[in-house]
């Protein structure tokens, strides 16, 4: 498990009784600490984000391997429930939970009709992006974004979890 998810663990997942069972690497994507979980009983795919140097926010990777060989976005008929990204930025952290359901209204999911995305950005609450479409992204992604620090409300993310 790697440094950030470990921290989450302690400190929101292990005061919320959500445990973490069947933990995979993933080797693909070990950039962003790629991994696989459940978390009670939910199906989860993590990430760490990257932040990159021209852009504001944050860039993330959600692609898999097709089984003829190049990746693909992951689809919603996928046995997932919930796309986590972790995000950090000098002495702050925080977690968007993202429901299957929101990615695939956003059209970050692949369904029959359309072809999903392999990659996007995140925009955590500090950040503040300048362009209308970021800043778009921001506020529905805000929706399913929480701080971790000694305030964090447990409540909200478990709501954020259900």
């Amino acid at each position: 498990m790697n440094q950030q998810l470990s921290i989450i663990k302690t400190k929101i997942y292990d005061k919320r009784k959500l445990c973490i069972s069947n933990f995979i690497l993933e080797d693909e994507s070990e950039d962003y600490d790629a991994c696989r979980f459940l978390l009670n009983e939910c199906v989860i795919i993590s990430r760490n984000s990257k932040i990159t140097p021209k852009k504001v926010g944050q860039f993330v990777t959600f692609w898999k391997r097709s089984s003829t060989g190049p990746i693909e976005p992951f689809n919603y008929t996928d046995n997932i429930d919930f796309f986590i990204v972790n995000v950090t930025y000098k002495d702050k952290f925080g977690q968007f939970v993202f429901p299957k359901s929101i990615l695939l209204k956003k059209g970050i999911l692949s369904t029959d009709k359309k072809e999903g995305k392999r990659a996007f950005r995140v925009y955590p609450s500090w950040d503040m992006p300048s362009s209308k479409q970021a800043l778009k992204t921001q506020q529905w992604q805000l929706k399913y974004f929480y701080i971790i620090n000694d305030k964090t409300n447990l409540e909200e993310v478990n709501a954020l979890y259900s």
